[in-house]
């Protein structure tokens, strides 16, 4: 199986800063994912000429079910969260995480319907601020929805903004969970035309095996958004195997 995780900047190149959706799409057609999650994806705002991303994403990439988030609405429309899934969808739930007053940020956690059996799966953008951020995981991490799956194999992916990469140590690893886009000098993400941060992450618990994990950096993923796609091979295992990953 595979997943990739994309911050595709509402559809805006990280250089030359015009809306071309069509090269997000084929960045993702390229990486042929089975699961993809996506942040700051648009619908119904004039920057990006009104387009319904998410029906337009789902379309192009023949998604067989998808979820869209709004979490930053804006006039007639906003952006959000968008997980697109070759397979079907068992539940979808939205689960906010704003912190006082400051931007609306939110996770979906939804069950795939794999071949291998049930994913629980989250998809998240957090916060600008690390004191936030921490708020973000810690409240994720005990939220009744998120827990009632934890028995399910897990994984949690998107745009953690944690350039420090203190989440980890500090929240995930109470959880059991392993980081796969470890060492962070492998997975630098952002800005996309001269990766420096990495600020897109993946977590996993239970019996996933994973194959490898990677950062796309080819010359149109480059242009197409300010942030590179993070690309995860891996597999449904029972029982648990030790998970092994390269870059």
């Amino acid at each position: 199986m595979r997943l990739v995780s994309y911050n595709i900047h509402k559809g805006f190149g990280g250089t030359d800063h015009r809306y071309r959706l069509q090269r997000i799409i084929d960045v993702l057609r390229h990486e042929q994912a089975d699961l993809i999650c996506l942040q700051e994806v648009d619908r119904n705002c004039k920057r990006s000429r009104f387009d319904d991303q998410p029906d337009i994403l789902a379309d192009r990439l023949h998604a067989h079910a998808y979820a869209y988030q709004l979490n930053h609405p804006h006039r007639e429309g906003g952006y959000g969260n968008l997980l697109l899934s070759r397979w079907p969808l068992r539940t979808i739930v939205d689960v906010s995480l704003r912190y006082r007053g400051r931007k609306n940020r939110a996770a979906q956690l939804v069950i795939v319907e794999t071949p291998s059996g049930p994913l629980h799966l989250v998809n998240w953008h957090l916060g600008l601020a690390e004191k936030e951020r921490h708020w973000q995981t810690a409240t994720l991490l005990q939220h009744p929805a998120f827990r009632q799956s934890l028995h399910l194999p897990t994984l949690i992916a998107g745009d953690f903004n944690d350039w420090r990469n203190t989440l980890g140590d500090r929240h995930f690893a109470a959880e059991r969970f392993e980081q796969i886009t470890a060492p962070i000098r492998h997975f630098r993400s952002f800005p996309a035309f001269f990766p420096v941060a990495s600020l897109d992450k993946v977590f996993c618990r239970g019996a996933i095996r994973i194959e490898r994990a990677s950062i796309i950096h080819h010359r149109l993923a480059r242009r197409a958004s300010d942030h590179l796609p993070l690309c995860l091979d891996f597999h449904l295992s029972d029982p648990p195997a030790s998970a092994s990953h390269s870059s």
